[in-house]
């Protein structure tokens, strides 16, 4: 699974309920093993593993799963219990039915539907919304984007199955950090919609649910990360890329990133239509490369103790003075220090 790193939009967006409420927030970033420092800084990012460490010490400050984010609070183990309502049913159309009922019963609870239309070219479509006006709340387009993506992949979840996204809309303006969102869902997004929703290919819903108890206990264990983290591979062009130069940065070392001439023949394209096929999807073969290199390096440094000149060589840079500067681009900081910020939070940080 790609190490899909996180935005500090999210991080800061994921505190501002706490912060609401007057709980001090220090103490969960240290928790979480987040230097606070970090907040300040637009390109800092953080992995699955901060952030969901982040979101469970949220939960147990506001004793609430939408971080007190929501019109009302959702106590603490009422998504685990919907996931085992929804083990029982037979395909994910009526676990999906069902879970929208199950949160139908608490005041101030999401509503969400799933609706069959007829969508572009008179092909039949799934829809998945959030009807809930969020936006009068604080940051409620943040808790509008979380429920959208954790729904999305338990409903892959639960059929073991990955389900590739026509689109995804937002009822909120666009924001600063608008290409977050084309990663995370894998699909064409739009901002401004009337509600905020995605849709799917509907043979989707008639997929058996095949996950049990043992299988339920071990996601929510590691939840949200698995949620939040895991990524439909080969919906876009975009994905395929980022797959490609993943696992050529996994190989064994020396890592040695293909160029795009090799990823096209790979993929069975020509150079030119790839190039095509990726601005129509609104990036690059070069920004590919360089985001797979940014999620890379930075969980290699929060995770562990690789020397930083063997962590440049295994990113494919030629000398050392390149991923200097290239990893100051990326964060402001240098890996020394990214580093060092993170091994006092991690040395401080209560277990």
């Amino acid at each position: 699974m790609s190490r899909l790193t996180i935005a500090m939009h999210f991080v800061r967006a994921a505190l501002s309920g706490a912060r609401r409420r007057g709980i001090d927030t220090v103490p969960l970033l240290q928790t979480a093993r987040i230097p606070p420092l970090l907040l300040a800084d637009d390109r800092a990012r953080v992995t699955p593993e901060q952030f969901t460490r982040l979101i469970k010490a949220l939960h147990h400050a506001t004793d609430d799963e939408f971080l007190g984010l929501g019109p009302h609070p959702s106590r603490r183990g009422t998504f685990a219990m919907m996931c085992h309502a929804c083990l029982g049913c037979h395909d994910l159309g009526a676990a999906l039915e069902r879970a929208a009922r199950f949160y139908a019963l608490f005041p101030g609870g999401p509503e969400m539907a799933v609706t069959l239309r007829t969508g572009p070219g008179g092909t039949p479509e799934a829809v998945f919304s959030v009807r809930n006006d969020l936006r009068p709340y604080d940051h409620g387009q943040f808790l509008a984007e979380c429920i959208l993506i954790i729904w999305h992949r338990l409903a892959g979840w639960l059929i073991g199955r990955r389900i590739p996204l026509h689109w995804a809309q937002f009822a909120h303006p666009e924001p600063p950090h608008a290409p977050e969102y084309a990663v995370l869902f894998g699909c064409p997004v739009e901002f401004g919609a009337r509600r905020t929703a995605a849709g799917w290919d509907p043979h989707w819903l008639a997929a058996p649910v095949v996950r049990d108890e043992a299988a339920l206990t071990a996601m929510l264990r590691r939840a949200p990360a698995d949620l939040l983290s895991r990524r439909d591979w080969g919906t876009t062009v975009a994905e395929q890329v980022r797959r490609t130069l993943d696992r050529a940065l996994r190989a064994p070392s020396p890592a040695r990133l293909p160029e795009a001439a090799e990823v096209a023949a790979r993929l069975a394209v020509s150079p030119a239509t790839l190039r095509r096929r990726l601005q129509a999807e609104g990036t690059s073969y070069r920004h590919l490369k360089d985001a797979v290199r940014r999620e890379a390096a930075i969980s290699a440094l929060t995770a562990g103790h690789e020397p930083i000149a063997e962590l440049a060589a295994r990113m494919g840079f030629s000398e050392d003075t390149a991923f200097l500067r290239a990893f100051r681009r990326w964060t402001g900081t240098t890996p020394g220090a990214f580093r060092a910020d993170g091994g006092a939070a991690h040395g401080t940080a209560p277990l």
